[in-house]
């Protein structure tokens, strides 16, 4: 039998007043649930199992009856809709796989209508559910329940029982995570966002993550939902009121809003920064695999390189910044020459690549020191810090002010990833995978400092870049031990010490340190947050339904924001 043979019927209401709804919510079995056509042979909480009870077998017909409370029809969306009912063991909501639903079935399942379904128990991913619906009667309209008002966080006691129910959150929630917002429409929420807890010495215990999903399991759907005018939805947005149904699913609570959300930004887009004036201005950046040679790590084809060279020139023109301390360049020699010709182009700015014959290693990408000749000079070409430590050499030069002043060395590193861990030995402790070598490659960075002074004379130095380690992780500790004063951990209060954002924590990979002379020109640090906040489908690699929304802006020009550091000599 197909669905569109099957007989569904609007059913006339017996009974009116409070007292028939009382009983169209508790009623469970026969005798028939007023309004409804037939008996019900059992109720939401048997078919899952609620109490002590265990859940019904898949495959079992039943008769049952519930009230709409969230209708997520057709394959683009859930394939089903939600029903929800009280019982003894208080309210039980559960989903309804209906795949082949007709625009008549539509009709009747509208959030509100207390319906009777003919139809299976299933399971889907662990999840019990109704499905193969045979026919659908109305017993009523206008029975939507209040939405129960919940407080995030829950325990993952009160989560399972709430699952498949109508709920409201009064509180404001913040997005903490947008990752996946283009590919599966969901963000990330928490009460405010977190950070990874070894971000900073005595982090608070990370809390849940309640996603919020878009009434869809499709991947790549179009269009992307919840975006702002500007075509984003930055980590750091709330959202007040939130409201629909709670269900799990890959590995995670989702909540399937029932009412559109309203959400404020509370994290717009920052300004571009002001000019240095007469300070001096020094940034690290990681440009996220610039590559000139096409579908290696970086762009794939023409047009995406193209999009990665107009944000990383709005960046750089909105940084200011007079030396450049660049992480992830293409290793080969056009692809420097390539971006400093892109950048001086584009953004009206002359700017030279420090020179000389250090050792670049044999790694895919690799570091690289440009400034701008009209605001500094270069006093030293390229060192390099060959210790077997390192897969991709520290580099450092010497500079000064074209004005005077005395003489000061950038460093800039890029320390092993978190990624690619292996089955034994540096694995993950807490600090990800490969943090013993990157202690090992910060003990030999605080050798190649100490041969850089005794080279130079001086001891006015700045390490600038993507150590890959957080805040508080021992890498850094090491460097700080060393002598090396952390910038963002002396100058920012904890809510702003972030420069990358993964799986929804926030933290700064991205460093600046420096000896205590040069801190003590230091006048201002910061994070411009162009990149960590925004969603990657905003990149130059964005996915086909991001096209539309693609800027030459300098926003999600990377995966990480660019720390800029200001000097002035006193």
């Amino acid at each position: 039998m197909t669905l569109s043979d099957q007989r569904r019927s609007h059913a006339v209401t017996r009974q009116t007043g409070p007292l028939a709804l009382l009983l169209t919510l508790l009623l469970t079995s026969s005798p028939a649930t007023a309004g409804c056509p037939d008996p019900s042979s059992t109720d939401l909480a048997a078919i899952k199992g609620v109490g002590e009870r265990t859940a019904l077998p898949a495959g079992r017909e039943v008769v049952v009856d519930g009230v709409v409370t969230g209708e997520f029809l057709g394959r683009e969306r859930l394939n089903g809709f939600y029903l929800q009912q009280a019982t003894e063991h208080g309210p039980v909501g559960l989903f309804v796989y209906m795949p082949g639903a007709t625009p008549s079935d539509g009709a009747l399942i509208a959030p509100g209508s207390h319906v009777q379904l003919h139809a299976r128990t299933g399971e889907y991913r662990g999840q019990v559910q109704l499905e193969r619906v045979e026919q659908i009667e109305t017993c009523a309209s206008d029975r939507l329940p209040e939405p129960i008002a919940v407080d995030w966080p829950l325990s993952e006691e009160q989560l399972s029982r709430k699952e498949g129910l109508l709920l409201r959150f009064p509180q404001t929630l913040a997005v903490t995570g947008n990752d996946e917002l283009a590919r599966y429409g969901s963000l990330g929420l928490t009460t405010e966002r977190l950070f990874r807890p070894t971000n900073t010495p005595g982090e608070p215990r990370q809390r849940g993550i309640l996603v919020l999903d878009d009434g869809s399991y499709r991947a790549y759907s179009s269009p992307i939902p919840y975006l702002d005018a500007e075509s984003t939805r930055r980590v750091g947005s709330t959202v007040q009121g939130l409201t629909g149904i709670l269900s799990h699913a890959f590995d995670a609570y989702r909540l399937h809003p029932t009412l559109e959300p309203r959400f404020e930004n509370a994290n717009p887009r920052p300004e571009p920064l002001p000019a240095p004036g007469e300070r001096l201005r020094i940034a690290t950046f990681n440009v996220e695999n610039y590559f000139v040679t096409l579908g290696q790590r970086g762009a794939a084809n023409a047009d995406e390189l193209e999009r990665q060279r107009a944000k990383l020139a709005a960046a750089v023109e909105g940084l200011q910044a007079d030396i450049l301390a660049l992480v992830e360049v293409e290793n080969d020699p056009h692809a420097l020459d390539d971006l400093v010709e892109q950048l001086s182009e584009r953004t009206g700015i002359r700017y030279r690549a420090v020179g000389g014959e250090a050792d670049r290693g044999s790694d895919a990408i690799k570091l690289a020191l440009i400034y701008r000749p009209d605001r500094v000079e270069a006093v030293s070409e390229l060192y390099a810090d060959d210790d077997p430590a390192h897969h991709r050499p520290p580099l450092a030069a010497f500079f000064r002010s074209v004005n005077g002043g005395p003489a000061f060395g950038v460093v800039t590193a890029h320390y092993k990833s978190k990624s690619g861990c292996p089955p034994s030995g540096d694995i993950d402790r807490g600090q990800g995978c490969w943090n013993q070598r990157r202690v090992e490659q910060s003990e030999a960075m605080s050798d190649f400092l100490e041969r850089l002074v005794a080279a130079e004379g001086h001891e006015r130095l700045l390490l600038a870049g993507d150590l890959n380690a957080y805040g508080a992780e021992d890498p850094i500790r090491t460097l700080t031990h060393a002598g090396l004063i952390n910038l963002i951990a002396r100058d920012l209060p904890p809510e702003r010490r972030y420069s990358y954002v993964f799986r929804g924590e926030s933290g700064y990979l991205d460093h600046a340190l420096a000896s205590p002379e040069l801190a003590a020109a230091v006048t201002e640090v910061r994070p411009w947050h162009i990149n960590a906040d925004e969603p990657p489908f905003l990149g130059y690699d964005g996915s086909d339904s991001a096209a539309p929304h693609f800027r030459p802006d300098p926003f999600r020009s990377s995966d990480h924001d660019p720390i800029a550091v200001d000097l002035e000599w006193r």
